[in-house]
């Protein structure tokens, strides 16, 4: 007969802290979301203050912002502005706030294709449900100019005409070859519009662009009966128009990256220096302090307020601290690791591993991985993150068995296709051929792989 017990057993769990989950996630963060995260820490908890702040001004800059302050004011201000009155010299603060919001709504956002076609279309002369029909159009547009969706699928069936002639009214606007299906159709657009396109260069966009786009011009010039020379200054004229005529209004979010470490070539040793200059010092608060001194039992609730507070601070210090010395061990080590890197350039980059790093530094191979993660190095060969330095191994095939790195390896295939002057391109196979005489073996489709991954067009197209 089966029967249950209470069994004793022993056994290892690991189990994360509080203390040591937030070190965990302090080591991740890029130098930008540290700064957001210590302004979430101060706000949360009155213990912690900052000390001073990295970032100083010199009294001459700082007069000379002053100055330029007052200027920017006045240029403003002093206008029609009906904020501003010039015989009381007073500002109308609501009007004035009204005003500044327009300006800064305007500087900051620039004006979109979708704006600008639908500025056009308000001037046109058309009805309001035709007007209602050319905004679903141009919303459905995306950056490119071409339609998102099926135009069909924005109206009924019986409203497919007034449809079609918005489409053509729309193509007409600036710039001309947006509200069509790809840039193909773009271009007959454009070149329709052009009264002195040549006669075959619309035949040409319709029935043998693909051949264009693989160098097929034999095929070309024997499909359309002309010449070499003439299929060329169709060529040279075809090159005068946008196949992507949105991305003129194109808005892109710019995105500033900040290092987190330099390294600089001192006195022939490299000196690696921690961005500190953006990361305030923080520290006790004095007041949370000297209450924590008193142990009266009156005040037990807020003693264990004050105490608790107290110790959450120091551990945020101590991650942010452990974070930006852990970052500099590694940051180290990766520096000797590629010391020909940092002084021939990248096309030394040295077959790198987590596990090595992690080695040398004693720390585990997550950690290495974690730290390096969104961080950004500043060299003399530009800003790069830190998780470029690490490459596979390509082996090599010289009898000394020597072996490069991925990286290295595209840098090498990117200066072999820049530096060619032959007439003919480069294939794959003739790169790969090449890369065999300076003794990296790799197949053609590895070259295919590595070409692709650098942006570089096969030579069907460059």
């Amino acid at each position: 007969m089966q029967y249950q017990k209470p069994v004793i057993i022993q056994e290892q769990r690991l189990k994360l802290s509080p203390q040591m989950y937030q070190s965990i996630q302090l080591m991740a963060l890029p130098i930008t979301e540290l700064n957001t995260r210590i302004q979430e820490e101060l706000e949360k908890n009155p213990a912690l203050e900052i000390v001073s702040e990295k970032t100083t001004v010199s009294l001459e800059e700082a007069e000379r912002v002053q100055i330029n302050k007052r200027d920017e004011y006045e240029y403003f201000e002093n206008s029609s502005d009906p904020g501003f009155s010039t015989t009381s010299g007073r500002v109308d603060t609501e009007a004035s706030d009204s005003k500044h919001k327009f300006i800064e709504g305007t500087l900051s956002r620039p004006e979109s294709l979708q704006d600008n076609l639908i500025w056009q279309l308000m001037v046109q002369k058309i009805s309001n449900r035709e007007r209602e029909i050319g905004e679903l159009l141009i919303h459905n547009l995306d950056s490119n100019g071409f339609h998102a969706e099926k135009p069909e699928n924005l109206v009924k069936p019986e409203e497919l005409h007034s449809l079609q002639s918005m489409i053509a009214l729309i193509r007409t606007f600036d710039p001309i070859g947006t509200c069509t299906a790809d840039y193909k159709e773009s271009l007959l657009v454009q070149i329709s519009f052009d009264s002195n396109a040549p006669e075959k260069l619309a035949d040409l966009v319709d029935s043998h662009l693909e051949q264009l786009e693989r160098n097929k011009t034999k095929e070309i010039t024997r499909a359309m009966s002309i010449d070499e020379e003439h299929l060329q200054d169709l060529i040279t004229y075809l090159k005068h128009f946008n196949p992507f005529p949105g991305r003129e209004f194109a808005i892109d979010e710019v995105k500033y990256v900040i290092p987190d470490l330099v390294v600089r070539l001192k006195d022939g040793e490299f000196v690696i220096i921690l961005n500190d200059e953006e990361i305030p010092v923080l520290g006790l608060n004095t007041f949370f302090q000297e209450l924590n001194k008193d142990k009266s039992s009156e005040h037990k609730d807020a003693n264990q307020f004050v105490k608790a507070n107290i110790q959450e601070a120091k551990w945020f210090i101590r991650s942010v601290n452990q974070r930006n010395e852990t970052l500099l061990k590694i940051s180290s080590a990766i520096v000797d690791f590629q010391r020909n890197f940092f002084l021939k350039g990248p096309k030394y980059l040295a077959p790198l591993t987590l596990k090595d790093i992690a080695e040398t530094v004693s720390v585990h191979e997550t950690t290495v991985s974690r730290i390096s993660n969104a961080k950004y190095i500043q060299t003399e060969w530009g800003i790069l993150p830190l998780k470029y330095f690490f490459s596979n191994s390509v082996s090599g095939s010289g009898s000394d068995g020597s072996s490069f790195s991925k990286g290295g390896v595209k840098e090498i295939m990117k200066e072999i296709i820049e530096e060619y002057t032959g007439e003919k391109k480069l294939s794959d196979q003739k790169i790969s051929d090449l890369l065999k005489q300076k003794g990296i073996s790799i197949a053609r489709r590895t070259v295919a792989k590595y070409r692709k991954e650098l942006n570089i067009d096969s030579s069907y197209t460059r």
